[in-house]
């Protein structure tokens, strides 16, 4: 019988990564118990021995890249991790009192680190790149490309649902002269969303998006619907169509993943986003029956591998300056984080799509805007 060591240097021989070897996407092994952590609890154990300085690797983003294209991590199904598959369809991980969670846990802790890490506009969504040859850029057309894609006209009043801290509303309202509502669940967004845009047509609210009922000309939702939950997207839709007006456009953009019958990452789940969920073509396709007609699908996913390893050089040219902020273990932790998102968009594993939805269809049709 092959011990851990040996069966764990077969999958990663198949994924093209040796154990030691000398090429940057290598797994260097400071600790053999490191197998056996992995081959009990998945990446939840990968993970937590990468932040224990266990083992590591040159360039994380390409080892990830290479093991999830290879599909040799589905071979690692510990039995231990059933009962964490099971907990989004048995359990509402993201209901009214869970959904503050992320909100402390991960948009809370620090705005010094989101405003050194993320973008001039702050953000924290995939940016578009056909065009871009920075992050700035980049950000500043997906924003382009959302409005574009809204139809957005002066004078509409606009609902952002997970607004962060405020980058969508700030861009819309001055540069189409709509007025913005965005919702979330994080103090610190609205406190630096607040001071950003107090020039604006814009409103900041600290408030769950199902508490949401009044009339918007327009919807967006960038990068908030993976907090939402599978046990919660009809509801969530509900919300969307009873705050839409009747001739109005909402759009969704989303991370997404290819399967839908997978759990989400457990390591994920546990250090960086609690309760997190990605939604599968499916899942959303069926929350939408009966309550929109999707009009545009446009998945721009390869993106985000761009946009996370612009986050992570930004983020680790500024840990001189954020460092005393945080405990030893969060650089390695935020580090695994970013490049193993990276690796998995490059790896194609998961998606970021942006759906634009009307009520009952356009007469005539919907043309996507060419930005």
């Amino acid at each position: 019988m092959a011990s851990s060591k040996e069966y764990c240097n077969e999958l990663l021989n198949r994924a093209g990564i040796q154990i030691n070897g000398s090429h940057p996407w290598d797994m260097q092994v400071h600790d053999d118990s490191v197998f056996d952590q992995v081959l009990s609890r998945g990446n939840l154990g990968l993970g937590e021995a990468y932040m224990a300085g266990l083992w590591d690797a040159e360039r994380l983003d390409q080892f990830f890249h290479r093991l999830l294209r290879s599909g040799v991590q589905d071979e690692v199904n510990p039995a231990r991790l059933i009962f964490h598959s099971l907990k989004s369809r048995l359990f509402n991980l993201q209901d009214d009192k869970r959904a503050w969670e992320v909100g402390q846990k991960h948009y809370d802790i620090g705005n010094n680190l989101y405003q050194a890490m993320l973008d001039e506009r702050m953000v924290y969504t995939c940016g578009y790149w056909r065009n871009a040859d920075n992050l700035d850029e980049a950000q500043r057309d997906k924003l382009e490309l959302s409005c574009q894609k809204l139809q957005l006209k002066p004078g509409m009043r606009i609902l952002d649902i997970g607004c962060g801290w405020g980058s969508f509303m700030q861009y819309a309202a001055a540069n189409f002269g709509v007025e913005c509502v965005g919702v979330t669940i994080s103090k610190e967004q609205v406190r630096l969303g607040e001071e950003r845009c107090k020039d604006l047509p814009v409103e900041f609210r600290l408030q769950d998006y199902r508490d949401l009922d009044e009339p918007f000309d327009r919807i967006i939702s960038l990068g908030m619907f993976e907090h939402v939950g599978q046990k919660n997207y009809e509801d969530y839709m509900e919300v969307a169509r009873r705050c839409l007006k009747d001739d109005g456009l909402f759009l969704l953009h989303t991370i997404g993943k290819n399967v839908s019958d997978t759990a989400a990452d457990p390591w994920i789940s546990r250090y960086i986003f609690p309760n997190g969920e990605i939604p599968s073509i499916a899942q959303i396709g069926s929350a939408l029956e009966e309550r929109f007609v999707c009009e545009d699908l446009h998945n721009f996913g390869a993106d985000y591998d761009r946009t996370l390893m612009g986050w992570f050089k930004n983020f680790d040219d500024a840990w001189p300056q954020l460092q005393d902020n945080y405990e030893k273990s969060f650089y390695r932790m935020w580090k695994y984080y970013l490049l193993s998102c990276a690796g998995a968009f490059r790896a194609r594993d998961i998606q970021l799509w942006q759906w634009v939805l009307s009520k009952e269809g356009i007469e005539g049709g919907y043309q996507r805007p060419f930005v």
